[in-house]
């Protein structure tokens, strides 16, 4: 793609050989630029960068170290952010570093009467708790659990943990 006067000439042909080899890699990583931002096919590497950019693990127990954990995880970070604070928020965020559904019992509630007045839904005090049943759990697990309860629940409610082992069913 030179000029005709530079086409002959083997300097300039050996200096813009050089070039392709120092800006191959950069052109390729543009062309496929769009590649790397979906986590499907982005390398592990940057999945977990851009795990941290776009704040899927930032706070509680940081990203998932498996990859399809992972993946998952950075794929889902903007829907958890609308619903961050929320039973299904949580429950989908213990879901996603854990890959177990919680049981998680609180106190609120919610109820429409046409009369005002009316009772208040709910218990008096506030409180949460979340209940995780593993195949092993392991003692890092209920700090795991501690951690990304405490960065994902609403800020006003008192809150306990519990990670115990699944049963086991036999195939009899």
């Amino acid at each position: 793609m030179l000029p005709a006067v530079f086409a002959d000439d083997d300097l300039a042909q050996r200096f813009v050989a050089g070039l392709d080899d120092v800006l191959a890699p950069l052109h390729n990583t543009l062309d496929c630029l769009d590649a790397y931002f979906t986590p499907a096919l982005a390398p592990a590497d940057f999945t977990r960068w851009l795990g941290g950019w776009v704040g899927a693990g930032a706070d509680g127990p940081g990203l998932p170290e498996d990859p399809a954990m992972l993946r998952a995880a950075v794929a889902a970070a903007v829907r958890l952010h609308r619903i961050r604070g929320t039973r299904r928020g949580l429950a989908e965020a213990i879901r996603l570093v854990f890959g177990v559904t919680p049981e998680i019992t609180e106190s609120g509630a919610a109820a429409w009467d046409a009369r005002p007045l009316g009772p208040v839904p709910g218990e008096r005090r506030p409180r949460l708790h979340v209940t995780v049943r593993l195949p092993q759990p392991g003692p890092a697990d209920t700090h795991r659990l501690e951690s990304l309860v405490a960065a994902a629940r609403p800020a006003h409610m008192p809150y306990t943990v519990q990670v115990t082992a699944a049963e086991r069913t036999s195939d009899r």
